[in-house]
């Protein structure tokens, strides 16, 4: 129920982002809506691909990161083909425990956020 919500809420504000782009909203069931239905389904299977266990350079063929502050075990990440789209992510390190040292592509997600609708930061 709650994943059914999280899309839900997700579909209904890109859907408000991009119908900003004309003039009136689009009419529910217009092949403008069935459009972005569409793609945030996509957006949504494409996201789901990225669960603890993968490695942070499987999360990087996905998301791109953030700026602001981080750290190499905890980082928000931007959805690659939507800078609002956006995941925090929790990483166990792999090599150096050294949290200075930069981050490695063989770092794994122990966790990830819902994906959650932000606007940019800009450092």
């Amino acid at each position: 129920m709650r994943r059914t919500f999280s899309i839900v809420l997700l579909t209904l504000a890109v859907s408000m982002v991009l119908a900003q782009e004309s003039v009136s909203p689009a009419p529910r069931g217009s092949a403008i809506a069935e459009e972005h239905t569409k793609w945030i389904d996509s957006v949504l299977r494409s996201i789901l691909t990225i669960k603890p266990g993968v490695t942070r350079k499987d999360l990087l063929r996905v998301f791109t990161v953030e700026g602001g502050v981080f750290s190499r075990t905890r980082r928000k990440y931007v959805y690659k083909e939507c800078p609002y789209i956006k995941v925090d992510v929790e990483f166990t390190l792999v090599g150096s425990e050294d949290k200075t040292v930069s981050e490695m592509p063989e770092d794994i997600v122990t966790s990830i956020s819902r994906p959650y609708l932000e606007d940019g930061i800009t450092d």
